[in-house]
């Protein structure tokens, strides 16, 4: 969810900061075997997919004195990206 915003009191907020994990994949685990399991709906085994890593993450910027929140920024690292920098702001 992409609604990072400073509340009025200067709290940074964001629903939903994003996965972790393997960016092909049903939320980290393995496609054809969550996709079995359910159209299937019998109980099976997740198994973490394999592939490039991808790290969701968020930055807050906050000032010392006050504590409030001055900045919110969402940023995402995927393995294996040789041009990309290291964090990247979405």
């Amino acid at each position: 969810t992409a609604d990072e915003r400073i509340l009025p009191k200067g709290t940074g907020y964001l629903t939903d900061v994003g996965m972790t994990g393997c960016y092909e994949s049903v939320i980290g685990m393995d496609i054809e075997k969550s996709l079995t399991r359910l159209v299937q709906k019998l109980p099976a085994r997740f198994d973490v997919a394999e592939g490039p890593g991808t790290l969701c993450a968020v930055l807050f910027d906050l000032d010392v004195e006050t504590g409030r929140c001055r900045h919110v920024q969402r940023l995402r690292v995927e393995e294996g990206e040789a041009e990309a920098p290291l964090l990247r702001a979405v």
